[in-house]
């Protein structure tokens, strides 16, 4: 049956490989089951019922991803889209959550418009080869870096970033830690990494899954010893799941369909739907790009076949989560932790699907996994997906100097969005001036592209 519905031969995969796969892409996008109701709550959103949305977005958006691609793609709430959802428009605009909501409710639907006419498969295709390998080797690197910052590997200093100390992490941070929470987790992100790497050396089947794991395990046992000193006042909590408050799921009540359509036709209403739409459109455009290519889904023109199915999943989950009452709903670049597992179907997706539903019910748990467990498996996919650096043409100056602006943007400027347009200005300015446009079959899509990036940096 399973055959029959996700095509696992036809893939070259298996069962055993897509389950342990989707459990390896959920171990890695657990984080934020807890990240995004403390970052939505600084509205005033009811952080229990965010962690519900949260779930059930995931659980949905993931879902349709199967449904309607058959690819192993993970959908949830995005970073970056929910800082700007809270610290932008609702604390730094003065909206409201709910005029928020309004507007990522209005961004699905355009999408949703765009997905079904073709526009966004349209842009998908655009995109030069070369450049599509280029958003893989940016990616990985900006993963990476996620993944040393999440551990406090990496802290900000007097060269803007610095190794980890704790006098560094201190001024950084303005708190008032110690070696027994943030210096033995970041030794824990070390030895994660070094026990990951030699997993993957071996061959171990489900190494990256393994790495959370074990390091967790360290994490607990060091814990235990009084080596792990929790301090919740600075971030840094028990290891151990809590089931003090039972299994009970948090009420929706306070969020659901909290929509507020007075001043949807204002300009500032159009500016915020923008910002929303542009972020979460070549997020989402990346990470397709980056992750399939990274496991060579694309075919032999360098398009991904039955995209518009991957997108208007992205979409509806989207729309259906501002009404759940949760910012943006994306495909999650640490899909690739998955992926580099061997996931390639849809049941890759169903799997971690179902462990977004189970999370509603066994929160403590899973909200128990630190940052610093999960960090090792962004590091070692970081180099997975680093790898594809091979399949650009180097010998070719008008494809190489766009290919390395696209590259060092994502992590210099903590954007996946930001490298893709910078990539494709470059991209279309070298050759258009160099006179390599025609020979490059350049489409008009890339110019609009380029044009629309160019005046979003002057006006926005």
């Amino acid at each position: 049956m399973l055959e029959k519905i996700f095509k696992l031969s036809a893939n070259k995969t298996d069962a055993k490989t897509e389950v342990l796969a989707g459990i390896t892409t959920f171990m890695t996008m657990a984080y934020i089951l807890a990240v995004n109701p403390n970052i939505l709550s600084a509205t005033g959103m009811d952080s229990g019922a965010v962690f519900t949305a949260t779930s059930l977005a995931a659980f949905l958006g993931t879902l349709l991803m199967a449904i309607f691609a058959n690819y192993p793609f993970a959908l949830a709430p995005g970073m970056g889209l929910n800082a700007y959802f809270a610290y932008t428009v609702v604390i730094g605009m003065g909206y409201s959550w709910q005029y928020a909501l309004t507007a990522v409710f209005a961004e699905g639907i355009v999408f949703i418009v765009l997905s079904l006419t073709n526009v966004r498969e349209a842009i998908f295709n655009a995109i030069p080869l070369n450049l599509k390998s280029a958003v893989s080797v940016g990616i990985g690197l900006f993963i990476a870096f996620v993944g040393l910052q999440n551990a406090n590997i990496v802290i900000g200093g007097s060269t803007l970033l610095q190794l980890f100390s704790v006098d560094g992490y201190n001024a950084a941070k303005g708190v008032e830690a110690s070696f027994n929470n943030v210096g033995i987790t970041v030794i824990l992100a070390l030895i994660g990494i070094i026990v990951t790497g030699i997993l993957v050396v071996k061959n171990v089947k489900g190494n990256i899954l393994w790495g959370i794991l074990i390091t967790w395990g360290l994490g607990i046992i060091c814990q235990f010893a009084g080596l792990y000193v929790p301090n919740p006042e600075i971030g840094f909590y028990s290891l151990l799941p809590d089931f003090s408050k039972g299994l009970s799921i948090p009420s929706l009540a306070p969020i659901f369909a909290k929509l507020q359509f007075d001043g949807v036709f204002s300009l500032d209403f159009l500016v915020i739907l923008f910002a929303f739409l542009f972020v979460d459109l070549f997020d989402t455009l990346g990470t397709l790009v980056g992750v399939s290519s990274k496991a060579g889904m694309l075919d032999e023109n360098g398009k991904l076949p039955n995209i518009k199915g991957a997108l208007l999943a992205d979409a509806v989950a989207t729309t259906a989560g501002a009404v759940l009452g949760t910012s943006t709903t994306t495909t999650f670049v640490e899909s690739a932790s998955g992926v580099s597992e061997g996931g390639r179907t849809g049941l890759t997706a169903v799997t971690t699907a179902i462990l977004f539903g189970l999370s509603l019910f066994l929160s403590p748990i899973f909200l128990a996994i630190p940052s610093f467990a999960t960090a090792p498996a962004l590091v070692i996919v970081g180099l997975y997906m680093l790898s594809n650096v091979i399949s650009i043409d180097f010998s070719d100056m008008s494809e190489a100097i766009p290919c390395y602006v696209c590259i060092i943007a994502m992590p210099f400027f903590y954007s996946i969005s930001e490298g893709i347009s910078m990539g494709i200005i470059t991209y279309v300015a070298i050759n258009l001036i160099t006179g390599k446009a025609k020979e490059k079959k350049l489409s008009a899509l890339m110019y609009v592209l380029a044009v629309l990036f160019i005046l979003k940096y002057i006006f926005l």
